[in-house]
């Protein structure tokens, strides 16, 4: 026991400090834990307190969305609703009437009578405040439509004064027209009679010959006139027939007034025979080379290239349907037409 005793006084006793340390470790994390837990609480309640804001107010907005949906069918059926409002009315004075009676004539039920009556009486008080309410809703809406109709009758007027401005420029334009088309026949007139003159001056110049006859209101030259077959050079002979042509058109064009539009249309025709040659591929080639000649060889004699026009028909107009010689002569041809531009 000495030794034993004697070897414990030259060792270190570590075992209070430990112990010390450790208390002091487990009220650490015990003080943690507390402020752990009291932090969880205090968030828990904030979130619990957000929530129930939240919910208050989608609550709100779901009343408002109600209230919305409510005054717009409200105002769908107000007259309705005044209708009934004023039959509830009705009702309700009749119902006062009698039970005013009643508490007349029963004295033993005066008290509930009497309750009865103030009850009806309030109610009464909240039917005309809501009929109030809905006649001035009324009053508004019949101040809208009486707007609206005064906008209507403005919009009308307008609309009539539109209509009779219409009127009178279709009125105008009819007028006119009917002007226009007089100064159009006049013209037509004057240019058909400068057309006689022209054709009878011409018919005079170039003779009775068979090439050269007069249809209608054209002036017709068979093609062997001017040209060899197949060509659409001027031959000499039919240069001086141009040229008899030349001096009829100057002579009629110091005659014709300047503000009548004409001009004299050159077409070249041709027989149905078709030509396929390297100069003229196809016959409207031709027809129209043919008429081209004839416009330029008359403006190196004078006349103004506004007073012509070359167009070519090709095989495509032919007067006469048949498939002899003399039917292809007679459609190879050249036409003058004094015309209006």
């Amino acid at each position: 026991m000495a030794l034993a005793r004697i070897r414990r006084d030259r060792g270190i006793d570590y075992w209070p400090g430990f112990v010390d340390a450790l208390s002091t470790l487990i009220l650490g994390i015990i003080f943690l834990l507390t402020v752990f837990v009291v932090v969880q609480f205090v968030l828990s309640q904030e979130i619990t307190g957000k929530d129930t804001v939240l919910s208050r107010l989608n609550a709100q907005i779901a009343q408002l969305t109600e209230l919305l949906s409510l005054e717009k069918t409200g105002k769908l059926s107000l007259e309705d609703e005044l209708a009934q409002l004023r039959s509830s009315l009705v009702t309700a004075e009749s119902d006062r009437d009698r039970l005013k009676g009643l508490y007349e004539g029963l004295s033993s039920g005066a008290a509930t009578a009497h309750g009865r009556a103030s009850e009806l009486a309030t109610q009464l008080d909240s039917q005309q405040q809501i009929s109030a309410r809905a006649l001035a809703q009324v009053e508004i809406l019949n101040q809208q439509i009486a707007a609206l109709r005064r906008q209507l009758a403005a919009l009308e007027s307008a609309l009539d004064v539109s209509e009779k401005k219409d009127k009178d420029a279709q009125s105008r334009i009819a007028d006119l027209g009917q002007r226009l088309n007089l100064a159009l026949a006049r013209r037509v007139q004057e240019l058909s009679r400068y057309r006689s003159d022209f054709f009878g001056r011409l018919r005079a110049i170039l003779g009775n010959r068979p090439d050269i006859r007069v249809v209608g209101d054209r002036f017709v030259f068979q093609s062997e006139v001017f040209y060899d077959a197949g060509q659409a050079t001027l031959k000499p002979e039919g240069r001086a027939e141009l040229d008899k042509l030349a001096a009829a058109l100057l002579d009629l064009d110091k005659q014709i007034p300047s503000d009548i539009a004409w001009v004299l249309r050159v077409d070249g025709h041709t027989d149905v025979r078709p030509i396929a040659s390297t100069q003229f591929p196809s016959n409207w080639q031709l027809s129209a080379a043919r008429a081209i000649a004839v416009v330029q060889y008359l403006i190196s004699k004078g006349i103004s290239p506004q007073r012509l026009v070359a167009a070519g028909f090709g095989e495509f107009q032919p007067i006469d349907p048949g498939s002899t010689d003399e039917a292809y002569s007679r459609n190879r041809r050249i036409e003058l037409k004094l015309t209006e531009r």
